[in-house]
């Protein structure tokens, strides 16, 4: 069985790649995504602390991305959808 693992990629930024997504933390909170099916992006639309902000473009780097719901995010490591 594989262990999921975040990898550091900055200053309170790390990555958990699974199956199906690469899920960027900003700290400890799930914040945005790449969708490898679809090869898509998406970002929070919450408002969380202008650093958490800077994360989220620093990882996305211009790339267009979907809005989505904490709610995506908080649910998207459940284990039916990673």
């Amino acid at each position: 069985m594989n262990q999921l693992q975040l990898k550091p990629i900055a200053s309170n930024m790390n990555l958990l790649e699974t199956p199906k997504h690469i899920v960027l933390f900003s700290y400890a909170t799930p914040v945005a995504s790449f969708d490898k099916a679809t090869y898509s992006f998406h970002r929070t639309t919450k408002k969380w602390s202008k650093t958490t902000t800077r994360h989220i473009n620093k990882w996305i780097d211009g790339v267009k991305a979907i809005d989505q719901p904490q709610d995506y995010f908080d649910n998207l490591l459940n284990l039916g959808s990673v």
